[in-house]
């Protein structure tokens, strides 16, 4: 009776153990189990412009120190222009651009739209967390929590070939990508058995 209680004891502290590992992070509820190693970020470090002389040496401005320099990089104002817009431009809707947010807007809008989907995703991420295995050994539940939700491509596909319109093509159905790229290297390297 003593072994199996102590069986019993060995086991639920086992249980709480495991559990304690996979504690909630508060709000960050990370389907993807990605996991930074400790190292340095490569993409956070951004090369300087190139220095350029300016036609005019009184269009420079003052120097202000911990300022923002002429030569950094701004890449939310590089797509901003890349995409056809001005930076740094705020508030409201640009002249050129009231017709098209008129037509977006015919049938109403939601001011809060954003916000609200945050908080609605959030909700289901954490609804689908996964298995407490799958959180222990980080595996990818990303896919499955979201499978209802995604878009049948090759259904698409027929539903805008057959009213007549051009599509781009997709993968044939059952492809498999890292198969294929398996396969390609084992031909490479000389292993192939067929």
């Amino acid at each position: 009776m003593q072994a199996k209680t102590r069986m019993g004891v060995v086991a639920l502290t086992i249980a709480l153990t495991l559990s304690g590992c996979a504690a909630d992070k508060g709000d960050a509820t990370d389907l993807m189990r990605l996991r930074s190693k400790g190292g340095p970020d490569e993409f956070a470090i951004l090369p300087p412009k190139a220095l350029e002389m300016p036609t005019s040496l009184n269009d420079l401005p003052a120097p202000t120190p911990g300022g923002a320099n002429r030569t950094d990089q701004r890449p939310l104002d590089d797509a901003v222009v890349a995409l056809g817009g001005r930076p740094g431009a705020t508030g409201g809707i640009p002249a050129a651009d009231s017709a098209l947010y008129a037509h977006a807007a015919r049938l109403g809008r939601q001011d809060d739209i954003r916000s609200q989907l945050a908080s609605e995703d959030l909700e289901w991420r954490r609804d689908n967390r996964g298995r407490i295995l799958e959180r222990m050994f980080s595996v990818n539940t990303y896919y499955r929590a979201y499978r209802n939700q995604s878009l049948d491509q090759h259904g698409e596909l027929d539903y805008w070939r057959s009213r007549g319109l051009l599509t781009p093509s997709a993968p044939p159905e059952g492809y498999d990508k890292k198969a294929e790229e398996k396969k390609k290297e084992k031909e490479k390297r000389g292993f192939s058995l067929f």
